[in-house]
């Protein structure tokens, strides 16, 4: 997972699954990033990013919607990143996740999320990453 294939491959895919660290900087948000093999993929190249018709940005890393605390009104952090870039949907968290449950989150996550598109018109309420999220994070 190097920054140029990821930042490459998003445009390809209606849902994106980041389980990496997230680095949120205070002094200058642009530059909170994702760690990945090579390096930070920073939210200022997000930024330049402008994708269509996603779905959803799964995002398993520490403090990916942590904004500044003195500044409560502007949220600028990796998780409005992904959603200005053109993600309606992302799954971020406001603290740091431990490494044994982060991967519960996300099987519970996607079980229900996944498991249940093939069902009737009257499970539709269902098919949304709140629902699922919410179902995942009741089994811990």
């Amino acid at each position: 997972a190097t920054v140029e294939a990821v930042s490459g491959e998003m445009s390809n895919h209606d849902i994106i699954h980041l389980s990496c660290h997230g680095i949120q900087n205070m002094k200058n948000p642009l530059y909170s990033a994702f760690a990945l093999y090579d390096g930070r993929l920073e939210l200022n190249k997000l930024m330049r990013l402008s994708l269509k018709n996603k779905e959803l940005a799964f995002l398993s890393a520490c403090q990916t919607a942590t904004g500044d605390e003195r500044l409560p009104e502007e949220a600028v952090h990796l998780a409005a990143g992904m959603l200005a870039i053109g993600y309606p949907s992302v799954i971020a968290t406001m603290w740091s996740i431990g490494d044994k449950d982060a991967p519960l989150i996300a099987d519970k996550f996607y079980s229900n999320l996944l498991g249940s598109r093939g069902d009737s018109e009257s499970q539709k309420a269902k098919l949304n990453s709140a629902y699922a999220l919410h179902e995942a994070v009741k089994s811990l």
